[in-house]
């Protein structure tokens, strides 16, 4: 951001004050007397190029975090992980199945065309039709949404979805069961409503900044692929008048190193993520522009089950064991993450959860029992268990790499091979099928285990494993059923033991998420799914 010496500007607003369902909160939360900078702009690195801005056809943070700056969902979640209002101003329910919302009135997308109950229907059915192919078509399923898996398997029509609009502005949905997390996961980007009228007309060119039309704070601006996605402030959104910052930018750099250059050089505010390397002297010297926050999210290696040997769960078990995820997490990383144990994470929703007993044991004894499952196999030093480590482009994530294989190499004698591609292609390769052993991270979609351990049932639309276990499903089925959280538990507990037995994919390290922020950047606070948003914050006079 270019330096200059601008006026101020004073804005006072009220402090965020959590209402009613029927209330609002404040969005940019600017202290009384606050002066701020005359040009209200962002430039935030956001990691990667975005396989799409269609929120039908993504599924991780480099596409959610530009999503959900230019799209509103129903409800969201606050810092304190209370439920508000969004489009819905108000909802109510009858025995927790059957939920009804109420739109906000006048609510209208960034062209000023209405936005009403039927969009929601219309998008949730594109949500989960298969023509549509998105890697959340099981979300409302997940959700016990009437009729969702049945959709997303190809039994059902879209249309048979339990969803439908009483009027333009009331929403009715109805459930198989009640779902305790149905509130939370319900402010998911992948439920925003979209424009129906719009992607009728241009199909998957909708998302061009010419064609494209929002409901959230932002509105697209303009799209150069591979240099930046900019975004200006939607003047026809619901709550504009609490909106402070007017042009956000978003850059696709996926080299750490580049992104800290450019953010020292003053061309970016907020950086995506500090390089491992540098995280300890940027300590000494950035301290106070350096922010760590909890995170719930898993990095792992997931396998293709599908593939030989990697069918084989005692393989997959072996590497699992014979990773020494404690320097991982300790040493590699070294900026407070945690080795994992379990793919979920061992406290979330109000459940703690307890690693497979293996994880306690001395390293010694685990990479013996590793060394005994691989000659169970039928691999040993004459015949070296061979795979290939797939990862997407990024430093911190070739590190590891090294580090793991490494690790293999010594402790099991198996020879890997790295290969790296750019996040598209990956997300491509990942889900046809073509390969062995994948990096992948899951942040939570919502603060429950089921966020993580829903996408390795069987027929998941994330789940890229192809993993599938009969009494993994019942375990996952029981504990969406379950009357009160301590059986909640039990279940999620019964899901993570298999899991440990089975090892579709290898746990390594539980998340913090890193930053630096410039100190004129105001309301910059991730909440534990890493999520933060422009329109909460604010530049301050600098």
């Amino acid at each position: 951001m270019a330096q200059h010496r601008p006026k101020v500007l004073t804005f006072t607003l009220l402090a965020v004050c959590l209402m009613s369902i029927n209330g609002v909160a404040w969005a940019a939360n600017v202290p009384t007397g606050t002066p701020l900078a005359e040009q209200q702009e962002l430039v935030r690195n956001n990691g990667s190029e975005p396989a799409s801005l269609d929120p039908h056809k993504v599924e991780s943070n480099v596409e959610f975090n530009l999503i959900s700056d230019m799209f509103d969902g129903l409800v969201s979640v606050n810092l304190q992980g209370e439920i508000e209002p969004r489009l819905a101003s108000s909802w109510e329910n009858k025995d927790n199945t059957v939920w009804t919302f109420h739109l906000r009135p006048g609510i209208t997308w960034s062209d000023g065309s209405a936005i009403t109950a039927q969009d929601v229907v219309w998008s949730w059915q594109r949500l989960v039709s298969p023509q549509t192919a998105s890697p959340y078509a099981s979300y409302l399923g997940n959700m016990h949404v009437a009729n969702a898996l049945d959709i997303a398997l190809g039994k059902k029509e879209p249309a048979t979805l339990g969803v439908k609009a009483l009027n333009d502005t009331t929403l009715e949905i109805t459930l198989t069961q009640p779902t305790a997390a149905f509130l939370a996961m319900l402010a998911h980007p992948s439920l925003v409503p979209l424009d129906k009228v719009l992607i009728s007309r241009f199909g998957d060119k909708w998302t061009r900044p010419e064609h494209f039309v929002s409901s959230g704070a932002y509105k697209l601006s303009q799209w150069v692929v591979n240099e930046r996605i900019v975004a200006v402030r939607n003047t026809h959104y619901w709550d504009d008048q609490h909106t402070v910052i007017d042009k956000v930018t978003y850059l696709p750099i996926s080299s750490e190193a580049a992104d800290v250059n450019r953010y020292k050089a003053g061309e970016i505010d907020i950086v995506f993520s500090v390089p491992v390397n540098q995280f300890a002297q940027l300590k000494k010297t950035m301290g106070d522009e350096l922010r760590v926050s909890p995170l719930l999210s898993t990095y792992y290696y997931q396998f293709n089950t599908t593939r030989a040997p990697f069918n084989d769960p005692r393989v997959r078990r072996a590497l699992n064991m014979a990773l020494d995820k404690e320097i991982i997490a300790q040493k590699v990383m070294a900026q407070g993450q945690r080795e994992a144990w379990v793919i979920s994470q061992p406290e979330i929703g109000g459940v703690k959860l307890h690693a497979p007993e293996y994880a306690a044991w001395p390293r010694d004894k685990r990479i013996a029992e590793a060394k005994k499952l691989l000659t169970a196999a039928g691999f040993g030093p004459e015949h070296p268990l061979s795979l290939n480590l797939l990862y997407n482009t990024f430093e911190t994530h070739q590190r590891i790499a090294i580090a793991a294989s490494s690790m293999w190499k010594k402790n099991l004698g198996v020879e890997v091979k790295l290969q790296n591609q750019e996040w598209k292609t990956m997300l491509d390769t990942m889900h046809t099928g073509n390969f062995d052993v994948v990096r992948y991270a899951w942040i939570a979609d919502y603060d429950d285990a089921s966020s993580f351990l829903n996408i390795f049932r069987t027929g998941d639309s994330e789940n890229t494993t192809k993993y599938s276990n009969p009494a993994y499903d019942e375990a996952m089925l029981n504990a969406a059923r379950a009357g009160s959280l301590d059986e909640r538990g039990k279940y999620y507990q019964q899901a993570e033991d298999i899991l440990g037995e089975d090892v579709p994919a290898i746990p390594v390290y539980h998340y913090v998420h890193t930053h630096l922020v410039k100190p004129w950047v105001g309301g910059f606070a991730p909440d534990n799914r890493g999520n933060y948003y422009t329109k909460d914050m604010f530049i301050k006079k600098h």
